[in-house]
């Protein structure tokens, strides 16, 4: 059966077993049948894909979408099915798979040749696998880069000789990607075929032939994969690539001539990075270009790659200097970190602090806190704050450091009732750090607070007349029945086990706020 063939049957077929592939049915493995998703979100083993690929197109079978691809090391493993088919093996739910082991009468000595030659050719595909993956999406930019400079050049006369010369620099760098593509998928198949035979030898003489082989074919795809990272990407192709689009683009008037201005681009040739990487040096590479909220709204995978480098700030220039917010991705959320005044990191990407403060919504805003003791960060708390309040205002004031002060090394100063109901824990005094201080940042503190008795509940002791209005309580155990906690503003959404955590650390003064900052509402 194809992938390509009957789909209606794929789709009334028993979806009981996710451990195996619906096309042939194969239990998933990570050597030949690795599970890869497609972006439509269902998933088929490597080999299926690989024999379905037509004309540079594979259809789902599940839901007919259409995906354009040259290999199925393309698209990614899907890493969440292979550690569920590990732990169905490790309680038997999955059939034992026969042992790879060599056969018992070979020696102590050929059977760790025969290890070492399997763990090396493993070690090379998945290398295979990565490199191919970075050429086919390498490709795919190529493809891209050259459609637009096609529809470029007939809307462009005077630029069209300019243009052809970048389309021919193109094609030959992709020519040269199919090459080495080729070669690639040539010698992971004989990697392949050679650790089937591993699987199969009996004598000694069968073991040292296969390991001639294996270490002839071991240079050979060595070598190829240092050949791809020393020639990958071209340079000049990519370079003139991006200089005729700027050029273009200002000719025809469709960005300002700020925007369009000459790049310094630096010329990567570190073989310490991969492909991709060098990719979005050439092309991409600006230092301090600015970034939009519409960028992080969309997170493309260049814009990922930059956040989660930590090379994307928010920017705010104050009479003292330059003060910037570190913005951080975690669990496919953003994170904003307190407006400090500090040095920005090399080749940082900026966005105006001014702009994701313009989007905020306060009404329901979610604060987190980065706790640390005994020497390090033992998790994050995350907080939902209650609409319409002041100390909710303050309290992301404070996460968010907009009038200089910041929960940022604060500690917590006191457990009440330890470890008995209505155990709570009380900080942010940003100023003394003892209690004594955490003066108001506002002048209204109003607002229609709650009250509650469950642990989670944020609140304040102080009313907003009072200096210390920017401490806060954080119940870490409900209270008795018929007992209840005024000035409530929040509620711990997660990270409740790290407080109680906290409480039962030695020394509650050691327990430190690293870090805070607010999600962003993309």
């Amino acid at each position: 059966m194809s992938i390509n063939d009957t789909p209606a049957l794929l789709m009334m077929q028993d979806n009981s077993k996710p451990e195996e592939c619906t096309i042939c049915f194969g239990t998933y493995d990570e050597i030949l049948l690795r599970p890869r998703s497609l972006p439509c979100g269902h998933a088929f083993c490597s080999q299926c894909i690989e024999r379905a690929i037509k004309n540079g197109q594979v259809a789902c079978p599940s839901c007919r979408a259409e995906h354009i691809a040259t290999t199925a090391t393309q698209f990614p493993i899907n890493y969440g099915m292979e550690a569920f088919v590990r732990k169905l093996a490790s309680v038997g739910t999955v059939p034992a798979k026969r042992s790879q082991d060599p056969p018992i009468g070979i020696g102590k000595k050929l059977r760790s040749l025969v290890q070492e030659q399997k763990s090396n050719i493993s070690s090379l595909i998945t290398s295979c696998e990565d490199t191919l993956c970075q050429l086919g999406e390498y490709r795919g930019q190529l493809r891209d880069r050259k459609t637009r400079h096609h529809q470029l050049q007939d809307k462009l006369d005077g630029l069209v000789e300019q243009n052809k010369t970048t389309i021919e620099l193109l094609e030959q760098e992709d020519t040269s990607v199919v090459d080495m593509t080729a070669k690639g998928e040539d010698g992971k198949k004989r990697l392949q075929v050679m650790l089937g035979n591993l699987e199969k030898v009996y004598t000694a003489h069968e073991v040292d032939t296969i390991a001639d082989r294996a270490d002839q074919c071991h240079v050979e795809v060595k070598e190829w994969l240092h050949e791809c990272q020393d020639i990958f990407p071209d340079f000049n192709a990519l370079h003139t690539s991006v200089k005729v689009q700027e050029t273009i683009k200002e000719a025809q008037e469709i960005i300002t001539p700020e925007a369009g201005a000459a790049t310094l681009l630096v010329h990567p040739r570190d073989s310490a990075t991969n492909i991709m990487e060098k990719v979005w040096d050439i092309t991409r590479g600006v230092p301090l270009e600015e970034i939009t909220i519409e960028h992080l709204r969309r997170m493309s995978e260049p814009v990922k790659r930059l956040v989660v480098a930590g090379q994307v700030v928010a920017v705010e220039q104050k009479q003292d200097g330059c003060h910037f917010s570190k913005i951080t991705l975690q669990d496919g959320e953003l994170f904003l970190h307190p407006l400090l005044r500090q040095a920005l990191p090399i080749h940082a990407r900026s966005i105006q602090h001014s702009d994701i403060v313009n989007i905020l919504d306060y009404s329901s805003t979610m604060a987190f806190l980065d706790l640390a003791w005994a020497g390090s960060t033992k998790g994050r708390v995350a907080i939902w704050l209650t609409p319409d309040t002041g100390l909710a205002r303050q309290f992301v004031l404070l996460c968010m450091g907009l009038q200089g002060p910041t929960y940022t090394n604060t500690k917590f100063f006191e457990v009440e009732d330890k470890d008995q109901p209505g155990e709570c824990m009380v900080g942010g005094d940003y100023e003394t750090n003892d209690g004594e201080g955490g003066t108001s940042l506002l002048p209204d503190l109003g607002g229609e607070y709650r009250r509650s008795s469950r642990a989670g509940a944020v609140g304040s002791w102080w009313g907003p007349e009072d200096h210390r209005s920017a401490q806060f309580y954080i119940l870490t155990r409900d209270l008795p029945e018929g007992q209840w906690c005024s000035r409530v503003f929040g509620e711990v959404a997660s990270g409740l086990d790290v407080l109680r955590a906290a409480t039962s650390h030695g020394n509650i003064t050691e327990v430190t706020v690293v870090d805070c900052g607010i999600v962003l509402p993309l």
